[in-house]
């Protein structure tokens, strides 16, 4: 499945988050992998500062995995289906794993780039004004 992130960065998380992305050991241990690192540059921070992605998750409990990992940096807001979940050929059995290489949300990722401003670049801004 395929979910809309929200969420807030925590006090003073910003250094320790651009470190564990520059130093690609965001989600080290996870089974999730590279999808952290993606995640986040795909990510698009919002005038009210929160922060915005599109997660793959195949858990039965979305982000039940990668919850401890997004968590140690961020208040998650919400989570809520990226799409139809009638159409999710993992979640229907037709294609499993399909999420990984699925477009299903191409256009929901197309809308968010226009979404606020992409979150390393003001990670890195912020992290620097410190």
């Amino acid at each position: 499945m395929r979910y809309l992130v929200k969420a807030k960065l925590k006090p003073d998380k910003e250094r320790p988050l651009l470190r564990a992305i520059e130093q690609e050991k965001l989600g080290a241990g996870s089974i999730a992998g590279d999808e952290y690192l993606h995640d986040m540059a795909q990510a698009r921070q919002l005038d009210d500062e929160t922060v915005c992605w599109v997660e793959v998750c195949f858990c039965l409990t979305p982000l039940e995995e990668e919850r401890p990992y997004w968590e140690e940096y961020f208040e998650l807001l919400q989570i809520k289906n990226a799409h139809d979940r009638r159409r999710c050929r993992d979640l229907n059995g037709t294609e499993p794993w399909a999420c990984c290489d699925c477009d299903c949300t191409k256009r929901l990722e197309g809308e968010m780039e226009k979404w606020g401003k992409q979150f390393l670049l003001a990670l890195r801004a912020t992290s620097t004004e410190d």
